[in-house]
């Protein structure tokens, strides 16, 4: 698991204030809405707000890309890591 992958667990714990999971409970892979984690879409509003802020990111609302970014914990670290890179 890396660092980033540990921060994005970190910051979504804190941010929907999930006090009862662990960074070691969320699944790096596993999809955060519906099945998975079970977010909603109000969660996924937060998350990304705390992206922009914690990883000076970019989300463009509109884009259809959105989904496939926000599916896991992993994606979510490639869509950081990518927007860092340009």
């Amino acid at each position: 698991m890396t660092d980033i992958d540990n921060d994005i667990k970190t910051m979504i714990i804190e941010e929907l204030e999930l006090e009862d999971l662990s960074v070691e409970d969320i699944e790096t892979e596993a999809p955060l809405f519906g099945d998975g984690l079970g977010l909603d879409s109000i969660d996924a509003l937060e998350i990304g707000l705390a992206l922009q802020k914690r990883f000076n990111v970019k989300i463009d609302a509109n884009s259809e890309q959105n989904k496939d970014h926000f599916r896991s914990v992993a994606s979510l670290r490639d869509f950081v890591l990518a927007q860092q890179a340009q």
